[in-house]
């Protein structure tokens, strides 16, 4: 069972969703909070699997708020719900530690799977979403090819990172020891300039995009 708190300073935004959730077998919903202020005094206690965070809130911003949480929960996934498709503010989300950004306006089933994947572990950025930050990469990348400083591993790990895997379920496919494979995921964000496993994500989907292209 999946458990998920709602952060949303409108109540019928709220209640919908958690409509939605509660009917599926696999997610419970066990609160909600429509300010940062009172989403940092009950998250913490209920200790939910998913926290879905509305970006503009009225005491701050959903960013901060995942940010804040982040630091004292690192096991809580942030999935960001918004109607905004600011850059900027899906670029700080991910920086912030966001496992997922989604656009309000999909389809109700949609946010059903996108609350899963973040649940599972995995990385989730709808299309423009993921378009936006390549984007805000793409600047950000002085190097012609952002991969050539990665060993063949590296980038063989970077691949798994993309499919949403694992660092447990990379070293099965590898047949390496998890630790390794985390030393091999750490290594290869410090060479891209990354903080965030969700940022490498966004980049070797984009790069086998490019090479199926």
């Amino acid at each position: 069972m999946i458990t998920v708190f709602l952060v949303d300073d409108h109540e019928v935004v709220r209640r919908g969703v958690a409509d939605l959730l509660d009917a599926q077998d696999d997610l419970e919903v066990v609160g909600g909070a429509g300010s940062v202020a009172e989403a940092l005094a009950r998250i913490p206690a209920l200790r939910p699997r998913v926290a879905v965070l509305d970006v503009r809130l009225p005491d701050g911003t959903g960013i901060e708020l995942c940010r804040e949480l982040r630091s004292r929960m690192p096991e809580l996934a942030c999935l960001m719900l918004t109607s905004f498709t600011d850059e900027q503010a899906m670029f700080d989300a991910v920086l912030a530690g966001a496992s997922g950004y989604v656009i309000k306006d999909v389809r109700g089933n949609d946010i059903v799977n996108a609350v899963r994947e973040v649940g599972s572990g995995r990385s989730l950025l709808d299309g423009r979403a993921a378009s936006a930050l390549m984007n805000r990469f793409r600047t950000r990348t002085e190097a012609p090819d952002p991969l050539a400083e990665l060993t063949a591993k590296e980038r063989e790990v970077l691949g798994y990172i993309g499919e949403g895997l694992t660092n447990r379920e990379i070293g099965q496919r590898m047949f390496l020891a998890e630790k390794t494979v985390k030393n091999y995921v750490s290594a290869l964000l410090s060479k891209l300039g990354m903080q965030r496993r969700v940022q490498a994500a966004v980049l070797a989907n984009k790069v086998k995009s490019e090479e199926a292209g």
